[in-house]
């Protein structure tokens, strides 16, 4: 992704609703100042200015709630570490689609982090140029698509996964971003589809590789290659866990039940 400025749509809007409120608080209370001057009014006239502080507060924490992770889980496996993150179905549904089934058909393994920029991005080439291995027929029709642009409110900050583009919004293709920093010149301009949910440690040792320059890019000397990858689900390992400690009970139970039987019955 280049470095291009733009203005984070959620907080502007935010801002613009408060400054609204503010105004409409100020013609209230010089109003109610002409009319008049008894407690009575000035002291209706503070318990409106709190209210309406309280709706405009209310009002900039809701936008700015991180949105909810879907259960599912991928892990990219470098030399340097794993690397787990979960998705935004809710923020960018097409582009998670994309990504997840791009995953799910092993089109990112061999594939390479081709910019790694401190404190910016750690970049995933695109998969029908960025892979060492051929590709199928289906792996690439599906890395040859193009998402459209699903820009939204949520702020890019360190671990964000973010897509790739041309200079057309709806160019976004295979090739993603793991920020490694805060970037709010990027809000609204790139599409957030995740974040990364473990292996920042690894992130922070690909920050520490040797780079080069080329043109905007900042890029490793090495070549990184996604040895592999796989996905889970959290809600099924779960209950993998939960039916594990339940069979270990029974287990246990069922030992004691027979020493009692032995003690008792001989």
């Amino acid at each position: 992704m280049k470095r291009v400025k733009g203005s984070n749509p959620t907080q502007y809007s935010s801002l613009i609703n408060l400054n609204r409120v503010l105004v409409a608080v100020d013609k209230i209370q010089r109003q109610s100042s002409f009319r008049s001057g008894t407690k009575i009014q000035r002291k209706r006239m503070w318990k409106l200015c709190w209210v309406c502080w309280a709706v405009a507060s209310l009002f900039v924490v809701v936008s700015s709630q991180e949105p909810e992770l879907s259960s599912a889980r991928v892990v990219f496996q470098t030399k340097y570490g794993d690397i787990e993150f979960g998705f935004y179905p809710s923020v960018a549904p097409k582009t998670v689609d994309h990504i997840f089934k791009l995953v799910r058909l092993g089109g990112y393994n061999t594939n390479h982090f081709f910019r790694v920029d401190k404190g910016f991005v750690a970049q995933v080439a695109d998969v029908a140029s960025g892979r060492s291995a051929p590709m199928n027929e289906e792996q690439r029709r599906e890395a040859e698509k193009t998402i459209v642009g699903e820009f939204s409110g949520v702020k890019h900050v360190r671990g964000i996964l973010s897509m790739g583009r041309y200079s057309d919004p709806n160019s976004a293709q295979s090739s993603f971003s793991m920020l490694l920093g805060d970037a709010p010149h990027l809000d609204g301009e790139y599409a957030i589809f995740g974040k990364v949910t473990k292996g920042d440690e690894t992130l922070r040792k690909l920050e520490q590789l040797p780079t080069r320059r080329e043109g905007i890019f900042v890029m490793p000397t090495e070549r990184i290659t996604i040895l592999s990858s796989y996905y889970y689900d959290t809600e099924m390992e779960s209950c993998e866990n939960e039916r594990s400690v339940l069979k270990r009970r029974l287990t246990a139970s069922a030992i004691e039940i027979e020493r009692q039987r032995m003690k008792c019955f001989p």
